[in-house]
């Protein structure tokens, strides 16, 4: 996460519904920015040190990374254009 590409961490639980909800959208975001975004998914329940260390409280929490440093965060679902009039500032 310390390189110039932009990393969306998607911090989710297998358990959880919006998490499942995200999986798809995660995908299509993906598809449209290719080798722009990398989007790494961070089990809590398996990484909770990891989980720990950027204080997440729920899942799904997404984080995008530059630098290793947080540009952005939010817990929740959100919809493809959503996310991606999010994401488009950061790569420019």
């Amino acid at each position: 996460m310390s390189g110039d590409q932009l990393v969306l961490v998607d911090f989710f639980a297998t358990w959880c519904q919006p998490c499942k909800m995200m999986h798809p959208i995660l995908k299509q975001v993906k598809e449209v920015l290719g080798d722009r975004i990398r989007i790494i998914k961070v089990d809590v329940d398996k990484y909770g040190v990891a989980a720990s260390q950027y204080g997440i409280q729920s899942v799904p929490t997404l984080m995008l990374f530059r630098h290793g440093e947080v540009l952005w965060r939010t817990s929740g679902v959100m919809q493809k254009s959503e996310l991606l009039a999010t994401i488009d500032p950061f790569l420019r």
